[in-house]
């Protein structure tokens, strides 16, 4: 892993998360894992479960469903490695507390600039389907597809994740 920030996009389901933690493990540092999502129900749960047996060994892990900026601000080092998984997660948590989301988005982008060490950030491309039908989904699809734009900005490096199968864009 060559650069400070590295932003992996992929669909749901296409194998975005394990690049992202082979890509981590590869760089030989501490592992924090940064968990943005929230279980609300036996299902979310259960995904949580297999992504953390799948995950195996050799990580820390902390849960943080809002407060991204300051988690990263508390836990980056330059003998570690972050990896949050994942944006669009934090983006619903931040949506459905009424946070103002932009301000939040402002707020990751000056604090990734920041960072002692590197960091990973996994988030879900949603803008390649169709419009969605209702408000909520496309103020969501929306603000995704912004969050992503702003931090491939200032990202040394980003992947999108297609079928297991990595594309380097930048």
């Amino acid at each position: 892993m060559s650069g400070k920030v590295t932003l992996i996009l992929g669909g749901a389901r296409s194998g975005k998360s394990h690049f992202a933690e082979n890509l981590v493990k590869e760089t030989g540092y501490p592992r924090l894992y940064l968990a943005t999502a929230q279980a609300f129900d036996s299902e979310m749960e259960n995904r949580i479960a297999r992504h953390q047996e799948d995950r195996g060994n050799g990580w820390t892990t902390i849960e943080e469903p809002l407060n991204l900026c300051d988690a990263l601000a508390k836990h980056s080092a330059k003998d570690r490695v972050i990896l949050v998984d994942c944006l669009t997660l934090w983006l619903s948590n931040l949506m459905a507390s009424g946070q103002p989301v932009e301000e939040e988005f402002k707020k990751l982008i000056a604090r990734l600039q920041k960072l002692t060490g590197p960091v990973v950030l996994v988030s879900n491309e949603v803008g390649q389907g169709i419009v969605p039908d209702n408000a909520l989904a496309r103020a969501f699809r929306d603000h995704a597809g912004r969050l992503h734009q702003q931090v491939a900005e200032i990202a040394e490096e980003v992947y999108f994740i297609t079928a297991g199968i990595p594309q380097k864009l930048k």
